[in-house]
């Protein structure tokens, strides 16, 4: 990546999502400043800092960068920024509609760092967006993807295949947002929600649909491609 697309990336504004924590930090941050100065206390010097540096923090956790899908078509594209943590044959869960058949479940994992923003890997119809409550593991965890507060959706493509993300909270995650519902079209790389603060998206392909990437990989939400659909 080159520099200007590294600063691009830092200073990209952020997400709707974002405007309560940047409005409450702000203020807070505003406020103590004055009253810092104009009693000469150092404590409350410091908590300005402290609220100060938690409105930096939103700023860069909250960014939401354009992304550019590929031209091509029959692809499936990464759901969320992150590390590929499993890639692995298992049964989708029952909630997706997606049978019994063991199909590829590749999961990316999302600290802190990364960009947050899911998106959707294949245009069609959402068909069916179910919440699930759970425990907050650390979403690097295999089992988190059965055991973790989770809300998947199915989306359905022209052809009558179907391919699923899975949302997964983790051990600082407490609010899955998720902006679409059953019904609604949607196209290849348009997002669809978000996961406050540190996750795991999880996206099940096809039957007969195998992966094009490997553990440890790095994701780019809505521009890398981890599948072909006409292999």
């Amino acid at each position: 990546m080159s520099l200007l697309a590294s600063l691009r990336l830092v200073i990209a504004p952020p997400n709707r999502a974002a405007a309560p924590f940047l409005l409450a930090s702000g203020v807070t941050t505003l406020v103590l400043s004055r009253l810092g100065r104009k009693r000469n206390c150092r404590h409350l010097k410091r908590a300005a800092l402290l609220s100060g540096s938690f409105f930096g923090f939103c700023l860069y956790f909250f960014r939401d960068p354009k992304r550019t899908p590929p031209l091509r078509e029959g692809v499936v594209l990464a759901p969320a920024d992150g590390r590929v943590v499993s890639v692995e044959k298992v049964a989708p869960p029952p909630e997706l509609g997606m049978g019994e058949t063991p199909v590829w479940r590749i999961a990316t994992f999302l600290s802190v760092l990364d960009v947050h923003i899911n998106r959707i890997p294949v245009s069609g119809t959402i068909t069916r967006v179910a919440y699930h409550p759970g425990k907050f593991l650390n979403a690097s965890l295999d089992k988190a993807s059965s055991e973790n507060e989770r809300n998947a959706l199915s989306i359905t493509m022209p052809d009558g295949r179907m391919v699923a993300v899975v949302q997964i909270a983790g051990l600082i995650a407490r609010r899955i947002i998720c902006h679409v519902s059953p019904g609604m079209t949607a196209e290849a790389g348009e997002r669809f929600g978000l996961i406050r603060f540190g996750s795991r998206t999880d996206l099940y392909l096809p039957p007969g649909v195998n992966s094009l990437v490997e553990k440890g990989q790095i994701m780019i939400g809505g521009e890398t491609v981890m599948a072909t659909l006409n292999d």
